[in-house]
């Protein structure tokens, strides 16, 4: 197993152009459309459908009205067109009353323009905190050889809660997989900033993510934080095909 990563937003229109071949990318947004995703799928939405602009997500709602519009920008629900979203993007917002067999499309600044541009990839998965284990159980089972982190982050700049969440995931699969193999230096930067942080996870991120500092600044949002940086809450994998995330199954992680 080969690990590499993407650490800033910057390098993601690179991978327009680039032959993924047998790669599998795991797409982190930590704060928060992978932990959102994760936790609909988990209260069982029928799909997610993230797409890069407004106007992608109002153009699917006129074609599907009883589509649920979600995300977020500058953190807050999107109100386009004169038409309100029916959820923002906050993980809390998307419980099993309002998603349980709902297609979501969503829209939010970052995440979901990362999971676009790895549409081209073999396997897509979208992971945070609150699926780590049951993602890394995923990738070792499959046997997947070539694996690209990606960390969405904020705006253009990387964002620390997604290397962190990186970094954990290195631990976890050099730990799980007897023919682990290399970890790239964008990889191993990952690791290590995960290593010197785990023991006061919360703290630093609180003191140290702009996204952090930014959602706890705002009363109803503030939550969030906590929320997203609980582990292995959820034992799915979430998977995207066809340009829709998808549960791929229960996975119990070891």
């Amino acid at each position: 197993m080969k690990i590499d990563a993407i650490l800033s937003p910057r390098e993601l229109p690179a991978l327009a152009g680039c032959s993924f071949g047998q790669t599998t990318c795991i797409v982190f947004d930590v704060l928060r459309a992978t932990s959102t995703f994760v936790t609909a799928l988990h209260h069982d939405a029928k799909e997610v459908i993230p797409v890069a602009e407004i106007s992608e997500a109002l153009a699917l709602r006129r074609e599907r009205p009883n589509l649920l519009l979600g995300g977020e920008r500058d953190g807050l629900r999107i109100s386009a067109e004169g038409i309100d979203f029916d959820i923002g993007n906050s993980p809390r917002e998307y419980s099993a009353g309002k998603v349980r067999g709902r297609t979501i499309v969503s829209t939010t600044t970052n995440g979901t323009r990362a999971l676009r541009a790895c549409a081209g990839a073999r396997t897509v998965l979208a992971a945070s905190f609150l699926n780590l284990g049951a993602t890394a159980d995923f990738l070792v089972r499959n046997e997947f050889r070539d694996i690209l982190l990606v960390c969405a982050g904020t705006r253009e700049n990387p964002a620390l809660e997604d290397i962190l969440a990186a970094g954990a995931l290195c631990e976890l699969l050099k730990k799980r997989r007897a023919d682990f193999s290399s970890l790239s230096e964008s990889a191993e930067i990952a690791l290590q900033t995960f290593v010197r942080a785990k023991e006061n996870l919360s703290a630093t991120v609180a003191t140290e993510s702009e996204n952090a500092q930014r959602l706890l600044a705002i009363p109803e949002l503030r939550d969030d934080v906590e929320f997203c940086l609980r582990r292995d809450v959820y034992p799915l994998v979430a998977r995207m095909k066809n340009g829709r995330m998808e549960s791929g199954g229960i996975c119990r992680a070891d």
